[in-house]
């Protein structure tokens, strides 16, 4: 069964591509949103060299889909759709999802995928948060922390290792894989890779942006506005 995996660089899509491969799946592709002004992952601010070095170690074919800054969710969904259109046209039956518990996440990946053949797949769903962390320490993945949101964690987590030590000092009310969004990390090595990502950390980036409105337009202007810290990775 010919599939890809949408692919963050983080922790949550290299346990899903390991369970994928576990449940016989031949993973050939990886599908990566990128910023096309900034040429970073996605939400998690990593260099778009890097990247390509995760795939090369990881020895899977990356594809990236470039979003431009000023697109909205309609502008993502037609790329997404354009190049799901264009992986089924090339054999592919099966998509590959790293999300645990959202449910209305779950729901929105199906439906983008719905003008499609593609069948979605969540190796994670409803798995047990602690217990998904032990199994990628346990593993021998190796991850850093990239980016936090400062609603819910502090600068100082920022370009920390993700291990034990890291989970032990989470403060409550924070979901210790950060489904909400709480933090966002970077693999650079573990089960799959046939050679580590060389990088060094940077410095910490703090970026100011607008938060959605919801429906009843009830955020007050102390929280139209989000902070999220970024450690930059540097290639070496």
């Amino acid at each position: 069964m010919k599939t890809f995996i949408n692919w963050s660089g983080g922790k949550d899509s290299a346990l899903a591509l390991y369970k994928a491969r576990q449940q016989h799946f031949s993973v050939e592709a990886l599908v990566t949103t990128v910023s096309q002004v900034q040429e970073r992952i996605t939400m998690h601010g990593v260099r778009t060299s890097l990247l390509k070095q995760q795939a090369t170690a990881l020895q899977i074919h990356l594809h990236t889909v470039v979003l431009p800054d000023d697109g909205g969710i309609n502008t993502y969904d037609e790329l997404m759709t354009q190049k799901y259109l264009q992986l089924q046209g090339e054999g592919f039956t099966h998509s590959v999802f790293g999300d645990i518990f959202l449910e209305d996440l779950k729901l929105y990946r199906e439906k983008i995928l719905a003008p499609t053949k593609l069948l979605p797949l969540f190796p994670l769903w409803k798995m047990n948060g602690e217990e998904l962390l032990q199994q990628f320490f346990s593993l021998g993945f190796k991850a850093i922390v990239v980016c936090v949101n400062e609603n819910y964690l502090d600068k100082s987590f920022c370009g920390k290792m993700l291990d034990e030590n890291f989970i032990s000092h989470l403060p409550a009310g924070v979901d210790v894989c950060g489904e909400n969004g709480e933090y966002h990390s970077f693999v650079f090595d573990g089960p799959g890779f046939f050679q580590p990502v060389k990088f060094i950390t940077g410095e910490v980036v703090t970026k100011t942006y607008a938060a959605p409105k919801s429906d009843d337009d009830c955020f007050t202007v102390a929280q139209q506005q989000v902070n999220f810290h970024f450690c930059d990775l540097l290639p070496v």
